[in-house]
């Protein structure tokens, strides 16, 4: 084999290791196998509320080690083809097969990643909202720039997404928007975006083309379901209902149907336009505040204030990503080093690097 093989031969299975060792991989095969001795049982389906119950266990913490078993399958796989096309000294198979050695890595080190990811609500849907921070115009035009990023990013991981509220700015971009990512663990794959996003570069907007710097924050709060209890009391709210914004014409909506709430408590506002029924935006709306309640309340029990609540300036200084266009291209994350000169293969949603790096760091 060639050094590049073993060397990813040698990292798939340290990944594949570290994997184990994270989920508790021979705990979880044991519990496996003696639910597996229960459902065997010749009496196992005379009570079956109890039978419903073990099969769901089983089913569920078999999902965990799935991933790794199915890795070590197909590296075991390809390391005998690949010894098979040396014996056979067949040159263009073993290129192939090195291809796809090189796309397992990958996969593997993927996997070690989202096996950090076992938070309680990792692997929720989510809402990302962007705010437009100093800046002006500029900063609304690249509040928008990052909400295509997150589109963008959702879209090549199959990702199904809806803008569930959108301010545009007065002559460019948006004042702010909220996005619904729904995909498996969305909310941990992108909880670490929350924070100031920084922009340098030359600006459009300026006729003298100078140098311009803004400003956008990022909030990601978990989806939250129904079974988690979020009180919330009606006292404590103020709803405001309003004609969703539109392009004009034929596309104006004529009826208010848009809906905005207030939690009064905290200040918390959430708001959706994206549905027609005013009965359903009120839905998404709730379905938000309770999300942005509980991430609350998360926060403060690790005596670290959300960043919507904690009124941190979206300026200078409190940046967790720079991305420079001009004089050159840069995008830095400042919390982890991460950085590329690929500024726009970044804006086009190739972000992971980034978010496996600030994951790899809880």
């Amino acid at each position: 084999m060639t050094p590049q093989e073993q060397k990813n031969i040698e990292t798939i299975k340290n990944s594949i290791d570290l994997i184990k060792n994270f989920i508790k991989f021979d705990e979880i095969s044991a519990k496996i196998s003696e639910l597996e001795r229960q459902i065997e049982a010749p009496d196992f389906w005379g009570n079956t509320e109890n039978a419903i119950r073990v099969t769901k266990e089983k089913d569920s913490i078999s999902e965990k080690i799935e991933p790794v078993k199915n890795l070590e399958c197909r590296l075991d796989d390809l390391t005998g083809l690949i010894e098979l096309a040396e014996i056979e000294n067949d040159d263009a198979m073993l290129l192939e097969l090195s291809g796809n050695l090189d796309t397992l890595a990958k996969e593997a080190e993927t996997l070690q990643i989202e096996s950090l990811l076992s938070a309680p609500h990792d692997s929720a849907n989510c809402f990302l909202e962007i705010n437009a921070g100093a800046g002006g115009t500029e900063a609304q035009d690249w509040a928008e720039m990052l909400a295509r990023m997150y589109t963008r990013w959702a879209e090549k991981r199959r990702y199904k997404y809806e803008i569930t509220d959108k301010n545009d700015g007065e002559e460019a971009g948006v004042k702010s928007i909220t996005i619904h990512i729904k995909g498996q663990k969305a909310y941990g794959w992108l909880k670490k975006e929350s924070g100031v996003h920084r922009l340098v570069r030359i600006s459009p907007f300026d006729s003298n083309a100078r140098r311009h710097t803004s400003f956008a924050s990022v909030f990601v709060t978990p989806e939250v379901d129904n079974s988690i209890e979020i009180e919330i009391n009606d006292a404590d709210l103020r709803i405001d209902v309003y004609r969703s914004s539109g392009a004009g014409g034929q596309h104006v909506n004529k009826t208010e149907s848009a809906v905005r709430i207030t939690h009064i408590p905290t200040g918390i506002v959430t708001a959706s336009q994206i549905d027609r029924s005013q009965h359903r935006n009120r839905e998404i709306a709730m379905s938000m505040l309770k999300s942005k309640l509980y991430a609350l309340k998360l926060k403060e029990q690790e005596d670290a204030i959300s960043a919507s609540q904690n009124k941190t300036d979206i300026a200078w200084g409190n940046q967790i990503r720079s991305y420079v266009l001009q004089p050159y291209q840069l995008v830095k994350d400042t919390r982890t080093g991460t950085e590329t000169g690929n500024a726009p293969a970044v804006l086009d949603g190739d972000i992971d690097a980034f978010l496996e790096s600030a994951i790899a760091k809880l």
